[in-house]
């Protein structure tokens, strides 16, 4: 199998336990959504960190820690861990349809933000793409009579920490092993006060690692269901085009959506139908240009190549 191959498979892989990963989490409802991103950012850390040991790149990890950098890593830890909520809860409150539909927004909103932070252009068929990603927000907005916010702000967040991933130039695991460490304090102290009576989370008290051992073993394997898929994402990164992973990648939220409908039994309006045509129809225009200009790309660095043979 080549190296390639072996990539779209890691990638393959990673989109379906993402987009398969509100079943395990619906099987945390009784517990409450920050108590359970607390124990995700723990245990996520300790993998993390143990992975980084046996690479030996601990050493990478002091200077993402300090100065510019740690700026970066916190605006990242802060943008992620808001994207970790949204989805934890959307998942336990009913509302994973929104939630997919943020994750497909997102390739639209990352071209958006290319074009505002970087000065990218827009090719027709991309402005067209994010044309119509707009128009599914407009008509689920009139049609429910309420803006689609899980889906904007679960976009948004993942945009603006691709964002500050880009500016910040690191490798993905060391960067995601600091970001994690800034959060575990803020999780260890979360923790403390639920679980000593002192603060309530949306009524509902904290404290459920000691529950039974079943709820213990779930959430301690939050951490590996974070690490295990953006390494196998890493992994494919390194070996496959990026078009490809872009196409692979809406498995996950095609995933969720599945879940969110034939399993949860979601409502799914004529206007989630509609909305959802617009943006999957936006997607695919956007795929296809995506695809073009990786073709147009590989033609260009051939001719290149071919020219440079000749003149040599």
């Amino acid at each position: 199998m080549s190296a390639a191959t072996k990539g779209v498979w890691a990638m393959v892989v990673a989109a379906v336990i993402w987009g398969a990963s509100p079943l395990f989490y619906k099987q945390l409802s009784h517990v409450p959504p920050l108590e359970v991103l607390s124990h995700r950012t723990l245990w996520s850390a300790v993998i993390f960190t143990a992975v980084l040991a046996m690479q030996g790149q601990l050493g990478s990890l002091p200077r993402l820690l300090r100065g510019r950098a740690l700026l970066l890593v916190g605006f990242a830890a802060l943008m992620i861990s808001a994207n970790w909520f949204l989805f934890i809860f959307s998942v336990q409150a009913g509302h994973t349809v929104e939630a997919s539909m943020g994750y497909y927004i997102f390739p639209l909103v990352a071209v958006l933000i290319g074009v505002l932070a970087f000065g990218e252009r827009l090719s027709r068929g991309q402005a067209l793409a994010v044309l119509l990603a707009a128009l599914a927000v407009l008509v689920l907005t009139v049609g429910l009579r309420v803006a689609p916010w899980i889906a904007l702000a679960i976009a948004l967040t993942f945009g603006l920490y691709g964002l500050v991933k880009k500016r910040l130039g690191a490798s993905p695991v060391p960067s995601v092993t600091a970001e994690v460490l800034v959060l575990v304090p803020l999780a260890l102290i979360w923790l403390g006060l639920t679980g000593s009576g002192q603060v309530q989370e949306f009524g509902r008290s904290g404290g459920h690692f000691f529950d039974d051992p079943a709820t213990a073993l779930l959430l301690v394997f939050s951490g590996v269901l974070t690490a295990g898929p953006l390494m196998l994402f890493t992994y494919a990164t390194a070996r496959v085009r990026m078009a490809t992973v872009g196409v692979v990648q809406y498995l996950n939220p095609t995933g969720q959506f599945l879940c969110a409908t034939l399993v949860f039994a979601e409502p799914f309006t004529r206007w989630h139908a509609a909305a959802f045509g617009l943006i999957w129809a936006g997607l695919a225009l956007y795929t296809f240009e995506a695809l073009r200009q990786d073709r147009a790309a590989r033609r260009a660095s051939v001719s290149a190549g071919t020219s440079a043979t000749v003149l040599n």
